[in-house]
């Protein structure tokens, strides 16, 4: 039969389920392609005298039937679908006849015009599996494939693709995680659900340029708790996504950070479960580790600190109602992160030295992290109450105590 070079593939999903799959070379072909495989639920052989790591502990866990040895005539008996993938290319030609013979679908890693099947550019956002193929007059090419890929499945998870679901939604409240401040650093998941929304209920240190891309009809609450000045109590917040999932819509809670770090996540999700509203929970990047990491600080460092501790700052250590051991915290020898404590630094600063720490110990202040107005002001435990005053360092602002300040590269 002619071939007929600008004739397009025909495209098809393969059900693979229980069904014999053969894979002729354990090199990084078969690395490549072995998982989606095997999440398929193929009845995966691989034959080969050697694979790589990764492919041997597949085999190792028994995912896959490694027989170790050349390929032979007759591999392909009852087999669905090949791929073949050695560098012999003698091998390869032997195994391509013999899959031309038993019509099976074939795919070959070194000539994709002599293979029956080419394998598209896959990528998966929430059920849905984009597969692109390039051919034709301009000749295949999957570099070009998986850059339409990429943008497509991109464009899916952010939303910036619509693609309405024709389904009934389910109304719910999702919390949501907003990561640091930088709109880049929310989670694709979390953007995802902010792109569905019909309410945002929003804090004042989530990212707040998400806002602007919402569409119109979008109802969004400011729901920010600004120290010392107006404030949503958090009841009324509870209230409001009570009633806006009862009314039928599609709530997010939108949360600075994570929702379950210093985010009073729990005691919203506690209040929806009440009332037997659905929640859905999607973490977020803490800025009590992306902060520090934005200015150029490890929390932790080989050799230099073997643990981190993450401490809330808004109650005095000599408040009664601190929760807060700050005698055991100032004897431990790794990193301290504190959020929420610019204004009680000089006595967090000063209970630390008298508990033993030394008043030598670094100290780095790091002010709208992950922002373009982010700032970093370094002190020590001794200096850190008049550094704060001198420089006017004003919340949101993350503290970060311990050797670790000196190791890393000044971002800020």
């Amino acid at each position: 039969m002619a071939e007929h070079a600008d004739r397009p593939a025909y495209p098809v999903g393969l059900r693979l389920n229980g069904r014999r799959v053969v894979v002729v070379g354990g090199g990084q072909v078969a690395q490549r392609r072995l998982p989606a495989l095997i999440a398929a639920g193929a009845d995966v052989t691989l034959v080969s005298p050697s694979a790589t790591p990764s492919v041997e502990a597949m085999a190792d866990a028994g995912e896959i039937r490694w027989e170790r040895r050349r390929y032979a005539e007759g591999d392909l008996t009852d087999t669905w679908y090949a791929l073949i993938a050695t560098d012999d290319d003698a091998a390869n030609e032997a195994a391509s006849a013999e899959a031309e013979r038993t019509r099976t679908w074939c795919v070959r890693s070194d000539d994709a015009e002599a293979a029956t099947a080419w394998t598209p550019a896959t990528g998966r956002s929430e059920g849905v599996t984009v597969a692109v193929l390039t051919a034709g007059a301009h000749g295949r090419d999957p570099r070009h494939s998986a850059a339409v890929r990429d943008a497509i499945v991109e464009g899916l998870r952010d939303g910036s693709i619509a693609a309405p679901h024709h389904r009934t939604r389910t109304a719910g409240v999702a919390l949501v995680g907003g990561g640091p401040g930088d709109p880049d650093l929310i989670t694709v998941r979390g953007r995802r659900l902010l792109a569905e929304a019909d309410v945002v209920i929003a804090d004042r240190l989530g990212p707040r340029d998400l806002l602007d891309e919402l569409p119109p009809h979008v109802e969004v609450i400011d729901a920010a708790k600004i120290p010392y000045g107006r404030y949503m109590a958090q009841e009324a917040i509870n209230n409001a996504l009570i009633e806006h999932a009862k009314a039928g819509k599609a709530v997010v809670r939108l949360k600075g950070g994570d929702p379950f770090v210093f985010g009073r996540g729990m005691e919203e999700a506690q209040a929806l479960a009440a009332e037997g509203i659905p929640c859905t929970v999607v973490p977020g990047i803490s800025s009590s580790i992306s902060v520090p990491g934005a200015a150029g600080i490890p929390v932790t460092h080989r050799g230099v600190a073997h643990e981190f501790t993450v401490v809330s700052g808004h109650v005095a250590p000599d408040d009664a109602r601190s929760l807060v051991d700050w005698a055991a915290l100032a004897k431990l020898r790794g990193t301290l992160v504190l959020l929420m404590a610019v204004d009680k630094i000089g006595a967090i600063a000063r209970t630390l030295v008298e508990h033993g720490r030394a008043p030598e110990t670094p100290v780095a202040l790091v002010q709208e992290g992950t922002t373009a107005a982010q700032r970093r002001v370094d002190a020590t435990l001794a200096t850190v109450a008049e550094r704060v005053a001198a420089e006017d360092v004003r919340p949101p602002a993350v503290i970060v105590i311990g050797a670790v300040v000196e190791v890393g590269v000044n971002h800020g």
